[in-house]
């Protein structure tokens, strides 16, 4: 089965500790099992009087060596022997729970971090296909559920086959005829465990399924709670939550009722056996074919025979929700990631020279970006505007491969970008995303992040080019202010400033903004955009925005519509060229900078 062999990837590095957990447990059983023994010699050789056979299981020991039969000098013998098999049994038993759980421990520990590092690897339109709720599920529950696979239910599995082989041997070596009703029992045992089998597999994926459902409902309302508010909706939210919260109860209380069932059914083919085993070993006590302390025994070995039994069917009925978890587990980990790695390193000594020669893209089969080609020298300013769905984030997030393209190519330092790895060419760009976030940290953390180990006065210098230190400065705790979870505890403008400054300390060649200072007033962007360009005057800028005004001092400006440039030149030519731009710009200007519809302007430009 693939999922097994999938986790046996993991097990494997545990694999001493595995065998050592394994043997430890196998001997304490053993020990176990010997007590059934021990006590029907108490009951055939002190208590009752028998005579030894010189074909009795225990005539090498009753051979004067532990005393003789029915003297005290044998009772103490027997009684010290089963003190010390019961505190071997119970040591044992101890050390393997405590080896089982440190391996529980490292196999849980191995595969979330699998399914982390592949949450990290994988391209966004790869993750975008789960939900938030399925993504939770996969790195939470799924890795504890599918490690008792491995630490409980096949330990507990070989267990069981071991007591069964054990038990047989010592039962058909007081007599054959004792293993008739176990061997009638273990067709019953199976065909019962097939009917139940695939049931519970099936509930078990409605479980998780509805546990995924529950998770991502919860998730959207604790990042939504203000939107929630705002419409007054806490009530409808309310009535979504308690639907989803009734058919997790409802999978649930079917799982209970499959259980229920699994137990009544087995645990009447158990007493079924018990009973069945005790009449065959009084009828054999009767005819004289074994002693009566046998009859004691014999009826502990066939509850153990059925107990395990009923074990391993037990584990078995459970196996199933951990191959569930299993499952979507392998399928998460073994996804490729639709944005392939490289293998060479981009040279971080040479300066980064960028070229796009008939770059286009599609995304869900929809044109976004149509042979583009651009060059950008190492420490040109490049503006590009355009209006909602122009193209301007596409465009950037291929250059450092969010996206590929699906035709022409990018080309760092004359080589495709494709060629390297994904570490080493992110490493050269600092990227303000136009959907701010910030960690649940604090404003210095959320800075440092490109740098830990940044001194304070980087961080704080940094925060000054970006506009963010005199608010900073202002709040109670300063730079050690908790920004809370997503940046909420801070207004927009001042998420995109520290936002801002968190790429500025990385100190990358290449600085993307992406419509990053939308919320920030005109007079504190174009502070901003100075300081930039006083201080990191040698580096490659790339800036996209809606206002016009934010790219006016770029060498190089790009407007683009429908995914195309549209026009390019300085700020000069293509206000002489009198088009898109100019037009845009000049309302803008006229509306004090205010943000208007691009895609309005752009429909009566071309009418």
């Amino acid at each position: 089965m693939d999922v097994l062999k999938f986790g046996f990837r993991y097990w494997k590095r545990n694999l001493g500790l595995s065998i050592l957990t394994q043997l430890v447990s196998f001997i304490a059983l053993g020990a176990d099992l010997l007590l059934p023994m021990l006590t029907a010699m108490f009951i055939d050789y002190i208590i009752k009087d028998s005579a030894v056979t010189e074909d009795n299981v225990f005539s090498f020991m009753l051979n004067g060596r532990y005393g003789q039969v029915h003297t005290m000098e044998l009772f103490w013998h027997l009684a010290l022997l089963f003190v010390s098999l019961l505190m071997i049994k119970l040591i044992l038993t101890y050390a393997k729970n405590v080896l089982n759980q440190k391996l529980g421990l490292r196999l849980e520990t191995d595969l979330r971090l699998a399914t982390f590092h592949k949450l990290m690897t994988l391209d966004s339109a790869t993750i975008s296909e789960y939900n938030t709720g399925e993504l939770l599920t996969t790195v939470n529950s799924d890795t504890i559920m599918f490690k008792e696979m491995f630490c409980r239910i096949i330990p507990n599995i070989l267990d069981s086959i071991f007591v069964l082989v054990i038990a047989v041997v010592f039962l058909a070596s007081i007599n054959p005829w004792l293993l008739i009703i176990p061997l009638l029992m273990m067709p019953v045992f199976a065909f019962s465990l097939m009917r139940f089998k695939k049931l519970a597999r099936m509930n078990f994926r409605d479980i998780r399924a509805r546990n995924s459902d529950m998770n991502l409902n919860v998730q959207e309302n604790i990042e939504a709670v203000r939107l929630v508010r705002s419409f007054t909706n806490e009530t409808v939210e309310k009535e979504k939550f308690d639907e989803s919260n009734q058919k997790l109860k409802a999978s649930y209380l079917k799982q209970v009722r499959l259980s229920a069932s699994f137990e009544a059914a087995f645990s009447a083919i158990k007493q079924t056996a018990y009973i069945g085993s005790i009449a065959v070993s009084a009828i054999l006590v009767m005819n004289g074919r074994i002693m009566v302390g046998y009859l004691a025994s014999c009826a502990s070995y066939v509850m153990k025979i059925m107990d395990y039994i009923t074990m391993i069917n037990n584990m078995i009925f459970q196996m199933q929700q951990q191959i569930v978890s299993g499952y979507k587990m392998m399928h998460f980990v073994e996804c490729e990631s639709r944005i392939p790695d490289g293998t060479e390193e981009a040279d971080t000594t040479v300066s980064p020279h960028l070229m796009l020669k008939g770059a286009s893209m599609k995304l869900l089969d929809k044109t976004v970006l149509k042979n583009i080609d651009l060059d950008i020298p190492y420490g040109k300013k490049v503006g590009i505007v355009g209006g909602t769905g122009s193209g301007k984030t596409t465009l950037l997030e291929a250059v450092i491969r969010i996206h590929d393209l699906t035709e022409g190519e990018i080309l760092l330092n004359g080589k495709n970008v494709k060629d390297y790895s994904l570490e080493s060419l992110r490493r050269q760009f600092a990227y303000v995303f136009q959907d701010v976030f910030l960690f649940s940290n604090t404003i210095d953390s959320n800075i440092s992040y490109a740098d830990p180990e940044a001194e304070e006065k980087a961080v704080i210098r940094a925060a000054q080019h970006a506009q963010a230190h005199t608010f900073i400065t202002k709040l109670e705790d300063g730079y050690d202010t908790i920004v809370g979870e997503r940046g909420l505890g801070i207004s927009g403008g001042q998420k995109q400033r520290v936002s801002i400054a968190r790429a500025l300390l990385k100190d990358a060649p290449v600085l993307v903004l992406d419509d990053s200072t939308s919320a920030l007033d005109v007079d504190t962007e174009k502070k901003l955009l100075q300081e930039i360009r006083t201080h990191f005057s040698d580096k490659t800028v790339l800036i996209s925005a809606h206002r016009m005004s934010s790219v006016v001092d770029c060498d190089e400006i790009l407007y683009m519509l429908d995914g195309e440039i549209a026009e390019r030149g300085t700020f000069k030519e293509l206000m002489a060229l009198d088009g898109h731009f100019a037009n845009v710009y000049r309302i803008q200007e006229a509306q004090k900078n205010e943000v208007v519809d691009f895609d309005q302007l752009a429909e009566g430009g071309e009418g």
